[in-house]
């Protein structure tokens, strides 16, 4: 084959297993051999709407079949695939789609209101409730092979810096297929997974770490429309899962489920937690429970595995783990070199799967790479005798809510237009459902009333739900250092 990356990979499952379960959605299944003819036609279909080599193809939804296939079929194209968070607001969406050039917006009926309130230009549009299925049904099955190689660009996923503009994360054919061998390797994946995706495909967690793993080895992914612990349960034993990623938040609420005590987990193999920090209670009561629990640390940046802590290190929990088999960690000081024992440093990355930069910024790729092509993490972590990372604390300020990035720069930003705000900062408290969220601590304008309600609702519409702070404080004089930096540090421990 002539293409030799993810659009590639139905084609090859299906020439060593057609008959092999792909995919399981709701109450259909599809072979590989399916999936392949599927992922054909979309590809063909997409071309004759006029997608260009290269062309970016957006996907706005719940998980579904239709995501994947889109991912697929753009690889199979030549095209990049751009996952939209279903979460955000109108305007938040429109600037990712410009900025990335996307020509064809694959969306859900969910979406369908926002979608229909944007102006969209010479944009392609197809909608899962009626085009998608017309699209394929009109296109030939024949497979395609355009040249594809490793180092090409596979997928844009967005994720926003501390300045608050979303940056897309650039990530090749071939940061996307080291990273599934890692996960391959250290998870220890067999070609009889039965793996639940449950978390929203968007993120490079439940896409990459989970569902493209599991086609990789050849073995079926249980895709979940929504999470809900009473949905995971019936399709964990429905479907005799094996495998399952989620965020903390998402295994707190099993846990709190009334069906905790009595729910059939015997298929379970391994559950794999991550996206946000993993609090030690959490994985004792999983453990008690006689159920494997791992966890790992990553981000979009790195495709997103970098850390891993197995089966096999059972007694060090709270430990991010060792480095993924070929991923390199290492922590760095103020000054580039290794910090004394006991001294937290960056945690710096060097890989196959770290992504080749930030799409349309140089300058912002420039900055994330040290000269010898470290890519900075911006969080900081100590490593023990044995090379075991522990993360210490987030070196940026993003907030991590139920394993959303929050950025309070871009909450502020939300926040300033309000004409009864003078001054804000936005830190994250924590949070028994969701680890984290948001706080504001607004200086208010003396002639301007203002109260927290207000506030916060001026805010709906404007910014996705989660990014919302769920409380405010309101203060005479935000403290800052000499040079007018706001000392967030501080506020979390009272302002003043």
């Amino acid at each position: 084959m002539r293409n030799q990356g993810i659009g590639s990979w139905p084609a090859r499952r299906a020439r060593i297993a057609p008959g092999r379960t792909a995919v399981i959605f709701r109450e259909s299944t599809r072979s590989y051999g399916e999936l392949d003819e599927r992922v054909n036609r979309l590809a063909r279909g997409l071309l004759a709407r006029s997608l260009s080599p290269g062309g970016r193809v957006a996907y706005l939804g719940p998980n579904h079949p239709a995501a994947l296939e889109t991912l697929f079929a753009a690889g199979a194209a030549g095209a990049v695939f751009v996952p939209l968070n279903f979460r955000l607001t109108g305007p938040e969406l429109r600037f990712i789609l410009d900025d990335s050039g996307a020509e064809v917006l694959v969306y859900a009926p969910e979406q369908a209101d926002v979608v229909a309130a944007m102006p969209w230009g010479g944009r392609r549009l197809i909608a899962l409730a009626d085009d998608y299925e017309d699209l394929l049904a009109g296109a030939s099955p024949d497979p395609l092979d355009e040249p594809v190689d490793l180092g090409d660009p596979c997928m844009i996923m967005y994720t926003s810096g501390t300045t608050g503009t979303p940056k897309g994360a650039e990530l090749s054919h071939g940061n996307i297929t080291w990273n599934c061998v890692n996960v391959l390797l250290d998870v220890d994946l067999t070609r009889d997974e039965v793996t639940l995706v449950s978390a929203p495909m968007f993120h490079a967690a439940a896409l990459n770490m989970t569902c493209l793993p599991t086609f990789m080895k050849g073995a079926a992914a249980v895709i979940m429309p929504s999470f809900s612990p009473d949905g995971a349960y019936d399709l964990i034993e429905v479907h005799r899962v094996t495998w399952m990623f989620g965020v903390p938040a998402m295994f707190q609420a099993m846990l709190r489920s009334p069906r905790w005590p009595r729910a059939d987990l015997s298929s379970i193999r391994i559950l794999e937690c991550g996206g946000a920090p993993v609090p030690e209670p959490l994985i004792r009561a999983y453990q008690a429970r006689g159920l494997t629990f791992v966890q790992g640390y990553g981000m979009t940046e790195t495709a997103p595995g970098a850390l891993f802590l197995g089966s096999d290190a059972a007694d060090r929990i709270g430990s991010a783990g060792k480095p993924s088999f070929f991923t390199d960690v290492r922590l760095a000081g103020p000054d580039g070199t290794a910090p004394p024992p006991g001294v937290p440093g960056e945690i710096q990355i060097k890989g196959p799967n770290v992504m080749t930069g930030y799409w349309n910024r140089p300058d912002a790729t420039r900055a994330a790479f040290t000269e010898e092509g470290w890519f900075r993490s911006g969080d900081a972590a100590f490593v023990d005798d044995e090379g075991f990372f522990r993360i210490h604390d987030r070196i940026k300020d993003v907030i991590i809510s139920g394993g959303e990035n929050i950025y309070p720069a871009e909450v502020e930003a939300a926040l300033y237009e309000h004409p009864g705000v003078a001054e804000c900062a936005v830190i994250g408290v924590p949070d028994e459902t969701w680890g984290e969220v948001g706080k504001a601590i607004v200086v208010p304008r003396p002639d301007v009333a203002v109260d927290a309600v207000e506030l916060l609702s001026s805010l709906q519409g404007r910014l996705a739900g989660y990014k919302i702070p769920k409380t405010v404080e309101f203060t005479g004089a935000l403290p800052r250092n000499a040079a007018g930096k706001v000392l967030k540090q501080r506020l979390r421990h009272g302002p003043g």
